[in-house]
């Protein structure tokens, strides 16, 4: 699984270490969700102002959020058939505030290492197909992402 980060802030310490939990969980959900081995996937680090101007233009909410996925198979009508079989399976962005992780991690009373690792397991998620609109889908997403942070040694 190839994971390319660009972090893209400077409000809050980023190092080798958050850099390193990305690619745990990247891998993780490669494994779990059985992915080929050429599998890749983009993650950009951003604070609030920039994933707000990113919510508002792609979801009309004009307020920072924490992860945002635009998956590269996702077609709607317009767009053409994927084309799987290609050298590199483009799996899709994945953008992450830092700011806001770091926020929740301490509104929910743990580190910022967990809440990250969380984001990303998220993301990659969506980025598989897998949504929470519904209840029973919301539940199923939930399992996995306490699965992936369970395998990663990032639970609660």
């Amino acid at each position: 699984m190839e994971t390319m980060i660009i972090n893209q802030q400077n409000k809050i310490n980023y190092g080798k270490e958050l850099q390193q939990i990305i690619v745990n969980v990247c891998n993780t959900v490669a494994k779990v969700g059985r992915l080929p081995k050429n599998s890749e996937v983009s993650i950009m680090i951003v604070d609030n102002s920039y994933i707000q101007e990113l919510n508002f233009i792609y979801r009309q909410q004009n307020r920072p959020t924490d992860v945002l996925s635009f998956a590269m198979n996702e077609l709607s009508d317009e767009e053409p058939e994927y084309d799987s079989s290609l050298e590199v399976n483009i799996l899709g962005d994945i953008v992450i505030s830092l700011e806001q992780a770091a926020l929740q991690s301490q509104e929910y009373g743990h580190g910022l290492e967990r809440e990250l690792g969380y984001l990303v397991a998220h993301g990659m998620l969506h980025l598989l197909g897998y949504d929470h609109e519904l209840e029973e889908e919301a539940q199923v997403m939930r399992t996995l992402e306490e699965k992936i942070m369970q395998l990663v040694k990032l639970e609660r």
